[in-house]
């Protein structure tokens, strides 16, 4: 709940937005209200609190704060906690290594047990359906998204589906116009409002081709998509900061990617081994004409 505040706070009203920075700062007083007191809290109308949460997307105020104390007490604040290390430094004026890296384990273990508690099983046998039953599936990305695209289709192209994976926004602006029914894209965006990709996705719902998209709930990018597997991230881009986003992006393209395999069955499993048979045979030659 957390990460989905700080995910929507651009988004929502100036009085929503008062809201969403008290909740960040006090999570730990904000269960403990009730909607009249936090309204006269942070100066705002009870109105405003049922519109807050609703853009949270819960029911109601109970439900904001039921989600937001499982935050608090399955560890979220590594999501939020400061990386500096002002005050760990040793003796060199370096960062501890076990420091750092306790703290980069810590943040991206919490932001991936996140996603998984927030991904409905039904979005991803949904968008598995999908992809196993294309014809072609094209991968759709810019900047570090962009490698992740890379990154989920060489794992989609050894399971005998047609794939491509393209980075460059003229080049899948224009690849999406020559897409059909029965063809699907997979676009992973960070932030889901990149308009390249936004540009791109339209060209392929209007050719009658299905998306899938792995970015945050609430944006274009989900909103356009026939399936999307959200991943609501509160990732900063300073130096001392991990590219969550990433890596939570990279577990899921994994995710479809098995999933998509395990429907295919038997059959794919021979193909596999066929596949490992003839790289094995053209190292072995490879290596025998050194």
């Amino acid at each position: 709940m957390l990460a989905r505040i700080a995910a929507v706070r651009d988004q929502i009203r100036p009085s929503e937005r008062k809201l969403a920075d008290y909740a960040m700062a006090h999570p730990g007083d904000v269960i403990n209200l009730s909607m009249a007191e936090l309204a006269d809290r942070v100066g705002v109308s009870e109105p405003t609190v049922a519109r807050f949460c609703s853009a949270l997307g819960c029911r109601g105020f109970r439900e904001f704060k039921i989600k937001l104390a499982q935050d608090i007490a399955g560890g979220m604040p590594f999501l939020h906690q400061d990386l500096s290390v002002d005050g760990e430094l040793n003796a060199d004026g370096g960062v501890p290594g076990a420091v750092l890296a306790g703290k980069l384990f810590d943040r991206t273990i919490a932001t991936l047990m996140q996603v998984r508690n927030n991904l409905p099983a039904d979005a991803v046998d949904r968008a598995a359906d999908v992809l196993a039953a294309s014809r072609r599936i094209e991968f759709y990305g810019s900047g570090n998204s962009g490698t992740v695209a890379e990154d989920i289709q060489r794992k989609f192209f050894r399971l005998g589906i047609p794939t491509v994976a393209y980075t460059d926004s003229h080049i899948y602006f224009a690849s999406a116009l020559t897409l059909t029914k029965g063809d699907a894209v997979v676009a992973v965006s960070s932030t889901g409002r990149t308009r390249d990709i936004l540009d791109a996705v339209q060209n392929a719902r209007k050719a009658g081709a299905d998306v899938i998209a792995l970015t945050r709930s609430g944006t274009p990018l989900a909103e356009m998509a026939t399936v999307s597997l959200v991943a609501d991230i509160a990732d900063d881009f300073d130096i001392h900061s991990p590219m969550t986003v990433r890596i939570a992006h990279l577990v899921l393209g994994d995710i479809l990617s098995i999933a998509v395999a395990l429907r295919m069955g038997d059959t794919l499993q021979e193909r596999l081994k066929r596949h490992d048979r003839a790289v094995d045979a053209h190292v072995s030659e490879k290596a025998a004409e050194r």
